[in-house]
Parts: C-alpha cells; sequence; structure tokens
C-alpha cells in the first residue's frame, strides 16, 4: 500500500517511423484487491479496425468513453485527430462526462 494519491494502470504507446505498437497490463483491481489478471485494456476500434485504443481507470467509465469515441470515428472516418477533439469537447462540457474517472491514449 501506498500513501501516494497516484495509482493505475499502465498503458505505453510507441509510434517510429511510422508504425505504432501500443501495450498494457491485463490487471482489474478494486482498491488493493486483484479481481482480474487477464483484462484485455488495448482493443482495435474504428469501422476497419485501424485505430489503436488503450483505457486506464474505472472499468464503467472507460467502456463509456469507448463507445463514445467509436462513435465519434464513425463520425468523422478517416480523421482520428478531429474525432479525439470533438469527443474531448463533449467531454469538458456534458454534465455526465466531466466525471469519468478514464485516460485513453489514442494512435
Amino acid at each position: 500500500y501506498s500513501s501516494s494519491p497516484w495509482h493505475g494502470t499502465t498503458i505505453l504507446c510507441v509510434r517510429k517511423d511510422g508504425k505504432v505498437v501500443m501495450a498494457g497490463d491485463g490487471q482489474v483491481s478494486q482498491g488493493a484487491s486483484i479481481v482480474k489478471g487477464t483484462a484485455v485494456k488495448v482493443r482495435r476500434i474504428g469501422i476497419e479496425n485501424d485505430v489503436l485504443v488503450g483505457f486506464a481507470g474505472s472499468v464503467a467509465d472507460a467502456l463509456t468513453l469507448r463507445e463514445r469515441l467509436e462513435k465519434k470515428i464513425e463520425e468523422y472516418p478517416g480523421q482520428l485527430p478531429r474525432a479525439c477533439v470533438e469527443l474531448a469537447k463533449d467531454w469538458r462540457s456534458d454534465k455526465y462526462m466531466k466525471d469519468l474517472e478514464v485516460s485513453c491514449p489514442t494512435a
């Protein structure tokens, strides 16, 4: 146990020479207890499964954010940066989304 307020998941993303690799741990915890050790926290999404996304934070919040990101990717096909910016705008202005406790690296 640590007295530090920082805790969470590791999602690592590296881009080099036009290629991307993303990895994450497979652990889901509740407090100090490990609830699942084989979670998939990095997935492919998008119409052609051409977007890598990793999730760290509350499981329910992560699923909510992934669904909203997928909708934005469908709304702006081939424009990942724009889809992410539009999602960020929603995240800041939506009453429910403001309270999400999740991070979402995307490539």
